[in-house]
């Protein structure tokens, strides 16, 4: 494969398949990277879509999930608490709109919010809507259509629902729901009006083929916001003992995930801040998206630092997507 001529295919529309992206691997690390970076500056320019999170519901999770430190079949340390009140969200939420974040989430453990949870988190929605500019995306578990409709007339404009790994690897990452119930959330979320957030992990022991598949469903399914996670072993989890990936490995997935979707955001996201770098080599290599502040359960970057280095690297922060406008 010739990667320059591959580069210009795809700014005039081709799409690449699994076994050309397969084929990335093969490509020198520096030169792949930088094709990659070529394409996000070709189809996004100098755009980056920073956002920030909010542990809307921490821990008790129904789920099996073998990654999770909220997931009630491991014994972590992770604190445990029920939904925040609509106060405890707007506040977090007024802090981050006030130091130039344009995207927060609300996000919250468990296999689905129930209705009256959905109704609680309405409330939340509208409060910062009316009380802030930033665009509001939710993480809210395997809901139902009608669920999200109310989420999207409460002002929510994105749901965020990872696919986390390919459907031939998911059944050894979790039992307890199945690849094609997260499927069945994403399209309920985008029948009802929003946009979705969908990505996974990286470093469960699935192999770049997962990978691969993993975006190839998010790209079929129309998704544009891809979170790339780098695992972060959590004592009292069966990934406990997972190797970490090295920075390398994250620079060669982000970049393969670019040719994938040229267009979309490749959003950093947990284990971000177990580089060296925080990220850096990964933004000038396709990456062009990251989650900001502190993660669900483990510490993350400031926002502060973050929006240093992306100015020093020639970014605005901007959001992506349909709500961009």
């Amino acid at each position: 494969m010739e990667l320059k001529s591959l580069v210009e295919k795809i700014k005039d529309g081709y799409r690449i398949n699994a076994e050309e992206a397969l084929a990335l691997c093969n490509q020198p690390l520096e030169q792949l990277c930088s094709a990659a970076n070529e394409l996000r500056q070709h189809f996004c320019g100098n755009a980056f879509d920073i956002c920030t999170i909010v542990n809307g519901k921490s821990g008790h999770c129904s789920e099996n999930c073998k990654y999770c430190a909220q997931s009630a079949f491991y014994k972590t340390e992770v604190e445990t608490y029920p939904l925040l009140p609509t106060e405890e969200i707007v506040a977090h939420g007024k802090y981050n709109d006030d130091r130039g974040v344009l995207r927060y989430s609300i996000v919250t453990s468990g296999r689905a919010l129930s209705d009256a949870e959905v109704d609680r988190m309405c409330e939340s929605v509208r409060a910062l809507r009316k009380e802030t500019g930033i665009a509001v995306c939710v993480s809210f578990g395997l809901l139902k259509e009608e669920q999200f409709a109310k989420l999207v007339q409460a002002g929510a404009v994105r749901a965020h629902n990872n696919l986390e790994t390919s459907r031939r690897n998911f059944p050894n990452i979790c039992t307890t729901h199945s690849f094609e119930d997260k499927v069945a959330a994403i399209q309920a979320a985008q029948a009802a009006g929003m946009q979705v957030c969908s990505g996974g992990i990286m470093g469960l022991g699935e192999t770049m083929e997962d990978r691969i598949d993993m975006v190839l469903t998010a790209r079929e399914l129309g998704v544009k916001s891809i979170p790339v996670n780098m695992l972060n072993p959590i004592p009292g989890t069966p990934y406990e003992h997972n190797k970490k990936l090295t920075v390398d490995e994250m620079r060669q997935i982000v970049a393969i995930f670019r040719f994938l979707i040229p267009d979309g955001a490749i959003r950093l996201a947990g284990g971000r801040g177990l580089m060296p770098d925080k990220g850096r080599a990964c933004f000038q290599s396709g990456a062009n998206a990251a989650i900001s502040g502190d993660m669900l359960t483990t510490a993350g970057i400031t926002i502060e630092q973050d929006l240093t280095m992306l100015a020093e690297l020639g970014y605005h922060p901007a959001l992506l997507g349909d709500d961009a406008e």
